[in-house]
């Protein structure tokens, strides 16, 4: 299943929320020949650095799953989406300079 994020402002959200996720719903079900039977999604998205291997990312997914099933929500309703990026892609709040930047070529 695909992750869709949309970006709303407030008062279009609180107007018509409900009906353009149904109406991506719909449109993902139609043209994707998705199943419908997904109950209260919730969808995980993780951006961090491209360094762990995969056998480590699996063992996240079970400890996820595990932890968000005893919370309450069923395993088939769980999305999880890692998104890759480099070290040099990333601000830690330290301050930039020179010997900052040439850390980063």
């Amino acid at each position: 299943m695909p992750m869709v994020q949309v970006d709303l402002r407030r008062e279009l959200f609180e107007e018509k929320g409900t009906a353009i996720s149904q109406a991506i719903h719909a449109g993902l079900i139609e043209g994707l020949d998705m199943p419908a039977d997904r109950r209260d999604l919730v969808l995980v998205r993780i951006t961090m650095v491209h360094m762990f291997p995969v056998d480590a990312k699996r063992a996240m997914y079970t400890a996820l799953v595990r932890h968000l099933e005893a919370a309450g929500v069923r395993h088939d309703d769980i999305l999880v989406c890692v998104v890759e990026v480099g070290f040099e892609d990333w601000y830690s709040g330290a301050p930039i300079d020179d010997d900052t930047l040439a850390g980063q070529r």
